[in-house]
């Protein structure tokens, strides 16, 4: 069995001081890992036509100041989209950040998934086929430059040669990687090439398209891990973020209010759809800690990352499974 661990996803401060006693907070509680977003908009129709909430900080410099004002806290971001930086500087951004926080960085890559936020910014909204495609370029790049030896790549995305990667990071071979989706072929490519895969959300639909409960989505999505990564699957970790997470003694009362929350976006979800919804998080200390355990046991989910408003609420799940 992975031992589990624990990271918290937050992307708000307005002050540098608020973001120190944050962060300070987050490592003294006992989790893992501090992860960013990569979105950039700030209020206004777009956020409110994606559903994207106004982000108030940019991850790179979040992630070096959590980093320096921590000792043990792993940083990360959640997952950056390969179309918002230039693949060259982002490998050499990423190797600084490991070097300068003594080899805290876990380095999340993505294809993106938000047509409404490409045109925010600018940028053109590939279909996901190309998308994917400069994902892989990136993650080669990742790599070879954290070798240190000349790199020589020239992709149908990524065209970089002509130097040697510096600085070098201090994980060897480099820092972790994590690659997350639902389709097959990120989530194989992950298999491959990550070191950490996420699982994206499952619908709440009670049945997909497939004739799948969202138990059997996940159980999926897993398998389709397992046989991607043939042997590497024991060194992989599988990682998810709970979107409905609450710590209460009334597991059936949440979950009907969550129900009905939800149900003005998906009209047949019910509270016993929610119940074992990978997904979901809700009830005591002690089912939470259990519900966990058997998702490990299922899925191979050993990595969890909740959101920065229930920390202290989630704080007493952490201590008694963190490196379990």
């Amino acid at each position: 069995m992975r031992p589990f661990r624990f990271g918290v996803q937050t992307t708000t401060a307005t002050s540098a001081g608020q973001w120190r006693d944050l962060v300070r907070k987050v490592e003294e509680l006992g989790y893992s890992t501090l992860f960013l977003a990569d979105h950039y908009i700030g209020p206004g129709p777009v956020s409110d036509r994606t559903f994207l909430r106004p982000q108030h900080l940019a991850p790179i410099a979040a992630m070096a100041a959590a980093a320096a004002w921590t000792s043990t806290l792993r940083v990360g971001c959640r997952v950056f989209c390969v179309d918002y930086h230039v693949p060259a500087a982002l490998a050499k951004e990423a190797a600084t950040i490991d070097l300068l926080s003594g080899g805290r960085l876990e380095l999340g890559l993505g294809a993106g998934t938000n047509g409404g936020e490409y045109a925010a910014m600018g940028l053109a909204f590939e279909d996901a086929p190309r998308r994917v495609s400069k994902l892989e370029e990136v993650v080669a790049l990742i790599k070879a430059h954290s070798t240190g030896e000349p790199i020589d790549q020239d992709g149908a995305h990524v065209k970089v040669g002509g130097y040697s990667g510096l600085p070098l990071p201090v994980q060897r071979p480099h820092p972790p990687i994590m690659i997350g989706g639902s389709r097959k072929r990120v989530l194989s490519l992950a298999a491959r090439e990550a070191d950490i895969v996420s699982l994206a959300n499952v619908p709440w639909t009670p049945v997909n398209d497939a004739g799948l409960t969202p138990p059997q989505e996940a159980l999926r999505r897993s398998r389709l891990v397992r046989d991607a990564a043939g042997e590497r699957f024991a060194a992989l970790e599988l990682e998810s973020s709970p979107y409905v997470l609450e710590v209460t003694g009334d597991a059936g009362e949440a979950l009907e209010r969550w129900a009905a929350r939800l149900r003005t976006a998906v009209p047949e979800v019910r509270a016993e759809t929610l119940r074992d919804h990978p997904n979901v998080l809700v009830g005591s200390v002690g089912e939470i800690v259990e519900r966990l355990r058997e998702r490990r046991e299922t899925l191979g989910v050993n990595y969890v990352t909740v959101p920065r408003k229930q920390i202290d609420a989630f704080a007493p799940v952490v201590a008694e499974l963190t490196g379990t």
